[in-house]
């Protein structure tokens, strides 16, 4: 039986992706105000045209997103994000939505029962192929862009040489000077995580 998308799933589904309103709007094809008013408007049914639109973005959505599209409504999605240091280096991912933040750390859905840590040091593994393990866990927000439940982990190199392992989601991956970190992730970054890198670089 097909799905009967609402304004809340719209919103859940862009949210997962971290898309802008914008960039969500041209993956639809709809305008940013349509994005918008299914926000606001989290009962409203949009047209058929767009059902078919959101059923194909949910379908190549990755399988964590596709998760949290299909949970009851109210629980919101939580990923684990892996804050990677060496060298006074932190690694990073450019994710492939034109939104204003494409560079992020690698990062990961926790679904229900997983542990926060082994899911950060999974994804990263599975994102850039390096191997690190949790040195501390830095504390939970919610993110002010995309408005998921972020819990950050701060975690220590332990081999590999960074690789795009996962091209579908994202276009590089590198090593940036923690001193320029702000200049990739932009103002939103949570401020622990500068305390705790330059920790590391002391």
């Amino acid at each position: 039986m097909a799905r009967t998308w609402t304004g809340a799933d719209a919103t859940a589904l862009r949210r997962g992706l971290g898309l802008t309103i914008e960039a969500f709007a041209r993956r639809v094809g709809v305008a940013a105000r349509t994005v918008d008013h299914w926000a606001a408007h989290p009962q409203v049914v949009p047209r058929s045209g767009q059902q078919a639109a959101l059923d194909r973005l949910l379908a190549a959505a990755p399988a964590g997103v596709r998760d949290q599209v299909a949970a009851p409504a109210g629980r919101p999605m939580r990923v684990a994000v892996a804050v990677v240091a060496r060298a006074g280096m932190v690694l990073l991912v450019r994710r492939r939505d034109e939104g204003p933040i494409g560079w992020q750390f690698p990062a990961g859905v926790i679904k229900p029962g997983e542990d926060g840590g082994a899911v950060a040091v999974r994804e990263t593994h599975a994102e850039t192929g390096v191997h690190c393990t949790v040195a501390e866990h830095l504390g939970c927000r919610v993110h002010p862009v995309t408005a998921v439940v972020c819990d950050y982990f701060v975690c220590s190199y332990l081999a590999g040489r960074p690789v795009n392992r996962d091209p579908a989601e994202n276009t590089s991956v590198a090593w940036a000077p923690i001193g320029k970190l702000t200049e990739f992730v932009g103002p939103t970054i949570y401020p622990p995580i500068l305390t705790a890198l330059e920790e590391c670089r002391a």
